[in-house]
């Protein structure tokens, strides 16, 4: 298991589309069998910056994941949204899930 956090900072022009296409692709993502975990959060200062917090159960996940057709059109539709390139770190749980 592990879980890959996304930072992204959106055109602010385009912060409603943006939601909008991040929140079915989340939706789908979440019914992918190897995710266990797809959340998209708004800063609450900076209405621009988002983060995607996907949760995966092995490492073949991410790769499966960026097949999918869901995938394909958030990335075709959402990355002309974006102000700078999206950035990710990578982590593992530690202790017991709370």
């Amino acid at each position: 298991m592990h879980i890959m956090i996304v930072s992204i900072k959106v055109k602010p022009e385009c912060l409603e589309g943006f939601r909008e296409v991040t929140l079915e692709n989340a939706r789908m993502s979440r019914k992918e069998p190897g995710i266990f975990r797809f959340e998209l959060l708004e800063d609450r200062n900076d209405p621009a910056h988002f983060l995607l917090v996907e949760g995966y159960l092995d490492d073949e996940a991410p790769a499966r994941h960026k097949e999918t057709k869901h995938f394909l059109a958030w990335k075709e539709t959402a990355e002309p949204m974006l102000a700078e390139a999206r950035t990710r770190s990578y982590y593992e749980p530690v202790g017991e899930p709370g």
